[in-house]
């Protein structure tokens, strides 16, 4: 039997193998299933179905890992696999990855478009992408909202420590540096508020910008008033001890 004939035989093999894992696939035989699409694999490792169909019965068994390793081989044989690059994006969106489990998804729906635009997969596909791309979102909401928060309690921490070295001003000015500070905590608020209202994710508005610039140089002059009072005091202990 020459090199033609044995491969031949051995695809014919495999190719039985598959439909006897689909028929324990039916018949929700998922280990059975495995097992005959990994002999499939040992024949004739480069045919990406035998891949995207074990890959297929991982997730049903929820081994996510698994179904990910596979529908990268599957994808190296045949980049355009609808199945293998939508179970991929099933699989990273399982481990949190949720930005590469949108790409994939939306490969998927991309290449199951062009290949049958009124197929069932393409409806599953849309709705998983509709939920990822949600979570995708509400994550990014969530970070967004927390950098708000430290940033805001930043500010405030800033105003603070001005107001505080304000106080230092002679009795006459101490009321209206009080007030001045109530002043710019509201407005600082009232700037985080709509920040956080607006909830545009990738846009930071004018105004936060210019009030976040603002605050950074009061850091600066606190710094330098710090500087200049430890310098002071220095030197009147040196004064002191003379």
């Amino acid at each position: 039997m020459g090199p033609g004939s044995a491969w031949s035989a051995a695809a014919k093999q495999a190719e039985q193998l598959r439909k006897d894992g689909n028929n324990y696939f039916k018949k929700d035989r998922f280990g059975a299933a495995i097992d005959a699409y990994t002999e499939a694999i040992t024949l004739c490792p480069n045919v990406p179905v035998y891949w995207t169909n074990r890959a297929l019965c991982h997730r049903r068994r929820n081994d996510w890992l698994k179904v990910e390793e596979d529908c990268r081989r599957a994808i190296q044989l045949d980049y355009s696999s609808v199945k293998a690059h939508y179970m991929l994006g099933l699989a990273l969106l399982q481990k949190q990855e949720l930005d590469e489990g949108v790409k994939e998804l939306q490969k998927a729906m991309d290449l199951g478009r062009g290949a049958n635009p009124k197929g069932y997969m393409v409806d599953e596909i849309w709705q998983e992408l509709a939920k990822a791309k949600y979570l995708q979102w509400e994550h990014a909401s969530t970070k967004r909202s927390w950098e708000l928060q430290c940033l805001k309690e930043a500010c405030e921490t800033a105003l603070r420590e001005k107001h505080f070295l304000d106080d230092s001003q002679p009795e006459g000015f101490l009321d209206e540096a009080s007030v001045s500070n109530l002043k710019q905590l509201e407005a600082l608020g009232q700037v985080f508020r709509e920040a956080g209202e607006a909830d545009i994710p990738g846009e930071v508005r004018i105004f936060v910008v210019l009030f976040i610039v603002y605050i950074l140089f009061l850091f600066s002059i606190i710094h330098a008033i710090l500087y200049s009072c430890g310098d002071l005091i220095i030197s009147g202990a040196r004064l002191l001890v003379l």
